[in-house]
């Protein structure tokens, strides 16, 4: 007798489980006056900024020449600045204030709903797996602080494969983790990712919380199965679609 497929479901980590608030807040307090001059918001900029950052650590990742996300974030500071309408970026900023601006990524916190989320999967039978980008200790810190339980082996990181999201071989090496004939999900709140992870054999499943709208006139090629609002109502639809 063949043993029951397994269950589980790969969480995309920031955007997702974790927002990107207390990033913007950090900015807010370090740069926020001086940006608000330059009629500049502080959410826009880190917005623009982090944006900038994947578009470039995604290129990179293409072409071959990997480097971490928090390298290409450090990077792109200055002409981020420039390219708002800054005139003189390193009169309006130094290195030690952009590095405090980057600590905020350190200090993100998990969404409202993201601890239920998990023990809701676990009690009906799902491994909950992370894939992020960037150092596992920072990913995890973000669990550990909000005292949820997530163990260390259950991260993935692209830094650990080198090759970035969405590239389809980065997914293709997390689905070869898992079992074969096993029940595979891919959740994330970016619909890139869960178009690209649907791709290579994981069933999708899209949250809301972050990009408010699907566009998926974009998106037209994206398998989704589940399309929630919240992270809880994600899983529930997940938990009834895997019945």
């Amino acid at each position: 007798m063949s043993p029951q497929p397994q269950k589980h479901v790969v969480f995309d980590v920031v955007g997702t489980c974790v927002s990107f608030d207390a990033y913007y807040a950090r900015i807010d307090a370090v740069l926020g006056r001086k940006l608000r001059q330059l009629t500049i918001t502080p959410q826009h900029f880190g917005f623009t900024w982090q944006t900038a950052a994947e578009l470039e650590f995604t290129f990179l990742s293409i072409s071959e020449s990997y480097k971490a996300y928090k390298e290409v974030l450090r990077g792109l500071f200055y002409r981020t600045l420039s390219l708002c309408g800054v005139a003189d970026p390193r009169v309006l900023a130094t290195d030690e204030e952009r590095d405090q601006c980057i600590e905020g990524y350190g200090a993100l916190e998990l969404r409202p709903g993201c601890r239920e989320t998990f023990q809701l999967l676990r009690e009906n039978g799902f491994t909950v797996w992370c894939f992020t980008t960037g150092d596992v200790q920072r990913v995890k810190g973000y669990f550990e602080r909000a005292n949820v339980e997530m163990p260390v082996e259950n991260f993935i990181s692209c830094d650990s494969l080198g090759v970035a999201k969405p590239a389809l071989p980065a997914y293709q090496a997390v689905c070869k983790r898992l079992g074969g004939n096993d029940v595979k999900w891919f959740a994330a709140a970016h619909l890139w990712d869960v178009a690209a992870a649907t791709k290579v054999g994981f069933r999708g499943a899209w949250s809301s919380v972050l990009e408010k709208e699907a566009c998926l006139d974009v998106f037209s090629d994206a398998k989704l199965e589940v399309v929630a609002g919240g992270l809880e109502d994600m899983a529930k639809q997940i938990i009834e679609k895997s019945r």
